[in-house]
């Protein structure tokens, strides 16, 4: 069995795979200052859950936009099992062909995404993901990643709309009951998720109209709540970060 997990500024995504096949995945909230030893009591919680004995894990990969939180997460692996985890960066082969202008500052979980994309969906290829932040692959027919976007995610724009005004209430994201609210409430949720829904069809949009028509793929948190009011084809794959992370480790130990 293999470890794999995504730690993104937000939550913390862990899967464990054997072959082909996730076995689970449970996603926990990232914390910045814990130690190395709070993060093994997590992780060894969750193989308890799951009735899964860690030992039996035999190698692990990691992927982050968090620096301080990596080696932590990476000592506690070692910790529960003794694995030195790989972790997405320089000298990790990837087979990705980054056409950006500096294929350096490509983030980790941009490159699993689109290595996963690529291997289960047919290019050229929109990946969105969906989690503090919003972001946009965009990948050629000749499987060539050609850059993208960055935005702010549905959370940080709610969290600042409420901070910034006197009465707007704190509200969760579930889906309104009609597009037009008729109540704060309702107008509130109405004007996240169908703006932001109707955010991610534009951009589609946008993008086919310069490389041509293309299969769109969404993954993240949020993406579950949004993407069934989105207009275009859209495939929700919550699990290509860990598909991603599986077929890097593949690519590194054999």
């Amino acid at each position: 069995m293999i470890l794999a997990i995504d730690i993104g500024n937000t939550n913390i995504v862990m899967g464990v795979c054997e072959g082909q096949r996730i076995l689970f995945m449970e996603r926990i909230t990232t914390n910045h200052t814990a130690t190395d030893a709070e993060y093994a009591i997590i992780l060894k919680q969750i193989f308890e859950l799951k009735n899964i004995d860690a030992s039996t894990v035999e190698g692990a990969i990691i992927s982050s936009v968090v620096p301080s939180v990596t080696n932590s997460v990476k000592n506690a692996i070692r910790k529960i099992n003794g694995i030195d985890a790989l972790v997405i960066g320089p000298g990790i082969k990837t087979g990705l062909s980054i056409k950006t202008d500096n294929p350096a500052q490509l983030g980790s979980d941009l490159v699993v995404d689109a290595v996963a994309a690529l291997q289960y969906y047919s290019a050229p290829l929109i990946v969105f993901d969906m989690g503090t932040a919003t972001t946009v692959s965009v990948i050629n027919k000749d499987k060539e990643y050609l850059g993208g976007m960055i935005m702010p995610g549905m959370m940080i724009s709610l969290n600042a709309m409420v901070s910034g005004t006197s009465q707007l209430p704190k509200i969760g994201l579930d889906k309104p009951k009609k597009l037009i609210g008729a109540n704060t409430t309702d107008c509130m949720k109405s004007g996240i998720l169908y703006g932001t829904a109707s955010s991610i069809d534009g951009i589609i949009d946008r993008i086919k109209e310069e490389i041509g028509n293309a299969t769109v793929v969404a993954t993240g948190g949020l993406a579950g709540t949004v993407i069934p009011l989105c207009k275009n084809e859209i495939i929700l794959d919550d699990e290509l970060l860990i598909k991603g992370l599986m077929i890097i480790y593949n690519k590194n130990v054999q």
